[in-house]
């Protein structure tokens, strides 16, 4: 048998050191729904889901299945070469299911990252504009244009630059930091009166709960706020729904919360159920700006994936993962409220369906952050069978990715797991 430690030598050995494990001494042999097991044996209860890509869970038979039938057919064509009906089809579904009246249209591509990419590039295309505005904690991606994009300097932009010119950054509002919603309005309007003007702005781009950054919802009020600063300046509005999206918020989209239509949307993660495929869905009279054969990418719409995905949002609507998903983060919610009674390191709970978080902190009432204990934290869980993961630009919330198809009582014994543990840790 191979065992974790001697699969660890080999990773020391053959791959850069650059490429981070969060837990580097677990070496996944299978997995299924929201459990995993290693090459030794050991089960993990799964909170991360590949970081929100498996909102369905481990091998859903359905995706599985859809895959292996496309398989049969053909792995690949090139979709600039000879089109295929599941590429067709899926943005069929996708410009339905994007909120909003106005006609839609999509474009696939095989990453996160570049669905950004190619996000900016049809905004630029479309208004004839260089800048672009960020926000302060994002996280868009580790290509040039993504960690300009990306809010956080460490690990991702540290050493890397110089970084793409025309890009700016406004603070994203974080109540429990401090920014209200009309401080970062009003930094907005500084940034276009010292930085930038808005005539000069190709897009915005937003995530609508921050993922990397530490899983903070933006306000309904900014949301429509920054819709209608983008309206009156002409302004592109992306919004990054890479983590967000597919139901995990407890709809379809977390922007459809704050009841605003972007022009853009970027998807990607989930959208595959498993396999690499993202997707720049937005307002057709935007999308069609660029020439043809300004777009596209040899392995873009992946056929394997396009098939997958077609089985993702059959599932998402038939096992009512929308619904789903708000009860397990009622339920989260509440056993971290229950464990944050005793334990004062819980600086604040945030949860907006089953995308959840906990901030841990040294003091509640200065919310120092104490990134330490939630290093110690993720290490001490999986040792005891449960993986989670990291995040924060301070490096000190847990945040929570069960997949929504996990039962009540996994997500339990996977609670009971961090209660106990924190428990230990904060003593």
């Amino acid at each position: 048998m191979t065992t974790n430690s001697e699969l660890a030598k080999r990773r020391d050995a053959a791959i850069v050191r650059g490429v981070r494990n969060i837990l580097p001494n677990v070496y996944t042999e299978r997995a299924l729904n929201a459990e995993l097991w290693d090459v030794e044996g050991k089960r993990y209860i799964d909170f991360a889901a590949g970081i929100a890509v498996l909102n369905v869970g481990h091998n859903h038979p359905k995706v599985v299945a859809a895959a292996e039938a496309q398989l049969r057919k053909y792995t690949h064509l090139c979709f600039q070469v000879t089109p295929y009906e599941p590429y067709v089809e899926l943005a069929e579904k996708l410009n339905a299911l994007v909120p909003g009246k106005s006609p839609k249209k999509t474009l696939f591509l095989t990453t996160g990252a570049e669905a950004v990419e190619n996000a900016i590039k049809i905004a630029r295309y479309a208004t004839g504009r260089p800048g672009v505005v960020a926000f302060s904690g994002a996280f868009h991606g580790r290509t040039m244009l993504g960690m300009a994009l990306t809010g956080k300097v460490n690990p991702y932009k540290a050493g890397f630059g110089p970084l793409l010119p025309e890009v700016f950054h406004a603070p994203f509002p974080i109540p429990y930091h401090g920014v209200s919603v009309e401080d970062s309005i009003r930094a907005l309007d500084h940034l276009f009166k010292s930085e930038i003007d808005p005539s000069r702005v190709a897009a915005v781009i937003i995530e609508p709960v921050l993922g990397e950054g530490g899983f903070y919802a933006a306000p309904p009020e900014f949301l429509k706020k920054l819709r209608a600063i983008c309206d009156e300046h002409k302004i592109v509005f992306i919004a990054d729904e890479i983590q967000t999206g597919f139901a995990r918020t407890g709809k379809m989209f977390a922007i459809e919360h704050a009841g605003v239509e972007p022009d853009i949307m970027t998807l990607a993660k989930s959208l595959g159920g498993g396999w690499p495929l993202s997707a720049v869905t937005g307002k057709a009279e935007i999308m069609d700006a660029p020439a043809p054969g300004g777009l596209g990418g040899t392995y873009a719409g992946p056929p394997v994936a396009c098939a997958a995905a077609l089985a993702v949002l059959e599932i998402i609507e038939k096992e009512t993962l929308m619904q789903r998903a708000t009860a397990i983060g009622k339920l989260m919610h509440a056993r971290i409220e229950t464990m944050s009674k005793k334990l004062p390191c819980i600086g604040e709970i945030r949860s907006l369906g089953a995308m959840v978080s906990m901030e841990l902190v040294k003091d509640r009432k200065t919310a120092e952050p104490d990134a330490d204990l939630v290093t110690a934290l993720v290490q001490a869980v999986a040792k005891k069978g449960l993986v989670i993961l990291p995040c924060g630009v301070r490096g000190n919330v847990i945040r929570y990715l069960v997949p929504l198809t996990a039962s009540d009582a996994l997500i339990n014994e996977g609670m009971d797991i961090v209660e106990t543990t924190l428990t230990e840790l904060a003593r």
